[in-house]
């Protein structure tokens, strides 16, 4: 039977070849835990995702939500009992603390498990999960009265949780919102505003739902500095735990949208009766800090997402390939006798799934190498060793959120394109896939604002000492690489890439700096794109000399795996990063057209 949403041998291999994750469990925090426990939790988290949550998805994706006109929202009817089955297996926050109601799992582990259910049916996993997030804010800046009161629900999915940002004049602009909290004489704060595109604001799964809304309090300064963070529950909770009255905060519509059509994205308004209430998270004014915290996590979710739908329409295509016949093979083509073959014997269909699996695995082994510079910053000896490695997950996020989100799309675009025209119509769900998955590169930061925080801040922080790091540990693969036949001639291309890479950036960094930053700023997302594929390069050969090593003794049922992540490998090196080669002259050039034309010249 074809694997379904991800590959499980390649799982492995990231998780216990390239990472060794059980290394982990030498530190005390996850002592508790090993392979064989490892093992069972991923077995489990896929059967669940492939029995339970994927036969929801068709419907999901063709009725949708449904808003009821009084401030409720229905989401389709199968979803309830899969729903209830996903917090009763603890899925809704393996990795968080177990005090609150969280397992303590590693996040080298839960992030294979987010991909099975991400990759299943988004909408359901959203629904159950995403009150984790809300809750590790209130965990970090809640006093332990709101621990106490939010914290064990939102773990354990019993309530939701949201994130209340974008407003209409808004926008990405943040800091221009105008949501405004007015001090309460008993430290309350009333709410006023509107906010739009919120996630699972309102559905009929829970009973609760708890949102952290951005807010200015009436008099504090203008822009971000000035922004304050604030627990608004849709009930309030009486000091038994109870759930008391409602508070005035309410869904007043739903988005009728390209994809994710059973993710509930609504419209909220606050404060339209006067009475919506509000408790301050954390201090005052400190609301983008503490909302980074989230939304950093988001953005690396958001990545995982466009994996998952990536993952799952390259498995789709695979198989298609492997089934679909149709023309003769092309040594054949002029024998009119010959028997027609599968297409994954034609040329340019093969072309198309090995830059799909290149993808693919790259960003799989990117996002896990990434979730596992967290559990290690957690177990660090010190806080230096700690500082450095949350400091690489910061650099390497806007990677997997903009270039991650952009790849991992088209792959699910290409997928299309390997079914022909069976692919565009609704009898196979790649299209559907392909609709879900834009939506990454749009939500949590669009790729031009990844872009931005890539060239803008992350390039320059500590004095771009981290950058050096960065390609300094690119340079230690390349080193590897070419200790090992099988690798040795991708490891020499590879690391000159690498070289130009940092020429390119630091030329870069310094016309962002100059009188031509509007130029400089035009090829920021190009930068990113060209350092991603650079990035996708040092996983996939990382990935190629790990399978060499191996490959000479495997198992006879390894050897076509590991002897696979070579050719992957050499692949992406010889085809794919020579284009990113031809970017980074593009962007050395620094041509500022896009800057300089004139708006009436755009035409139209």
């Amino acid at each position: 039977m074809a694997q379904q949403i991800a590959d499980r041998r390649d799982i492995d291999f990231v998780l216990h070849e390239m990472l060794q994750i059980e290394r982990l469990t030498e530190a005390e925090m996850f002592s508790e835990f090993n392979r064989k426990t490892f093992d069972l939790i991923l077995n489990e988290a896929r059967r669940f995702a492939i029995k339970e949550m994927l036969p929801t998805y068709e419907e999901g994706d063709r009725v949708g939500v449904r808003y009821e006109g009084n401030g409720t929202v229905k989401v389709p009817e199968s979803f309830h009992r899969v729903h209830e089955l996903y917090l009763e297996s603890e899925w809704t926050a393996p990795a968080m603390n177990p005090e609150y109601g969280g397992q303590g799992l590693p996040h080298s582990l839960t992030v294979a498990v987010d991909e099975y259910l991400m990759g299943a049916n988004w909408a359901i996993s959203a629904y159950g999960s995403m009150g984790a997030g809300t809750g590790y804010m209130i965990e970090n800046y809640g006093t332990g009265d709101q621990k106490k009161t939010y914290l064990k629900k939102l773990y354990t999915g019993e309530w939701g949780g949201t994130m209340l940002l974008t407003e209409s004049d808004a926008g990405s602009d943040v800091g221009n919102l105008s949501t405004s909290a007015v001090r309460n004489p008993d430290g309350t704060y009333s709410l006023t505003g509107n906010k739009i595109f919120i996630t699972n604001g309102e559905h009929d799964l829970v009973d609760n739902i708890i949102h952290p809304v951005l807010a200015r309090i009436e008099g504090d300064p203008a822009g971000t500095k000035g922004i304050s963070i604030f627990i608004v529950p849709k009930y309030f909770v009486n000091p038994d735990g109870s759930l008391g009255d409602r508070n005035d905060i309410v869904c007043t519509g739903v988005e009728e949208k390209h994809g994710i059509h059973a993710s509930a994205t609504c419209s909220m308004a606050l404060g339209t009766k006067g009475q919506c209430i509000g408790y301050l998270l954390g201090e005052e004014r400190q609301g983008m800090k503490i909302m980074f915290q989230m939304m950093n996590g988001a953005r690396l979710g958001t990545g995982m997402q466009a994996l998952a739908h990536a993952s799952t329409s390259y498995l789709h295509a695979l198989d298609y390939a492997r089934k679909r016949i149709q023309g003769r093979d092309l040594e054949d083509f002029q024998n009119r006798d010959a028997q027609p073959v599968a297409i994954i014997r034609h040329p340019d269909i093969r072309r198309n799934l090995l830059w799909m699996k290149a993808h693919v695995e790259g960003l799989r082994a990117l996002i896990y190498y990434c979730w596992n510079l967290t559990d290690r910053a957690k177990i660090a000896a010190s806080e230096e060793e700690q500082t450095q490695l949350m400091a690489l997950v910061d650099l390497i996020t806007p990677i997997i959120k903009g270039y991650g989100s952009e790849r991992g799309y088209d792959v699910c675009v290409q997928a299309i394109q390997v079914f022909g025209g069976a692919g565009y119509t609704r009898d196979y769900p790649v299209e559907a896939i392909a609709r879900d998955c834009k939506i990454t590169s749009i939500f949590e930061g669009c790729t031009g604002i990844q872009a931005l925080d890539l060239l803008g801040r992350k390039l320059g922080m500590n004095k771009g000492a981290l950058y050096m790091d960065f390609l300094g540990k690119m340079k230690e693969a390349a080193a590897a690489g070419k200790t090992v036949p099988a690798t040795a001639d991708m490891a020499e291309r590879f690391d000159g890439v690498v070289d130009r890479l940092g020429q390119i950036a630091l030329g870069l960094g310094q016309a962002a700096m100059s009188p031509k930053f509007k130029a400089a700023f035009s090829h920021s997302v190009p930068f990113l794109e060209a350092m991603g594929d650079v990035t996708m390069a040092w996983m996939l050969l990382w990935r190629a000399t790990v399978a060499a090593e191996k490959l000479e003794n495997a198992k006879k049922k390894d050897q076509l795996f590991y002897q696979g992540q070579i050719q992957t490998a050499e692949f992406f090196i010889r085809t794919v990063l020579p284009v990113a080669l031809g970017k980074m002259n593009a962007i050395e050039d620094c041509c500022d057209a896009a800057v300089e034309i004139q708006d009436a010249a755009f035409g139209g």
